[in-house]
């Protein structure tokens, strides 16, 4: 499986942001089991899901202080990559 994310290192705090479909951010308990599935691959770090509706503006799910500042920067700021997960 393929996923789209970042780690970010953002005034000493490091960070995952993953970016699922929408229908995973529509529910608390998706949202709570896909970060517990990620937290394989990205350990010992908060997790922070980005979905994005209709019109494509970014909605992030995770520690208010991160997604505090994800709110303040454009999505072309993030340095996304592919992972290659199992």
């Amino acid at each position: 499986m393929t996923i789209h994310g970042a780690v970010i290192i953002e005034q000493g705090v490091t960070f995952a942001i993953v970016a699922v479909r929408q229908s995973v951010t529509q529910y608390t308990v998706r949202i709570t089991q896909m970060r517990q599935a990620l937290s394989v691959y990205f350990p010992n770090m908060p997790i922070i899901l980005m979905s994005q509706d209709s019109s494509g503006t970014p909605h992030f799910y995770g520690r208010k202080d991160i997604v505090d500042f994800l709110k303040t920067i454009r999505l072309d700021q993030i340095p996304w990559k592919e992972y290659h997960i199992y």
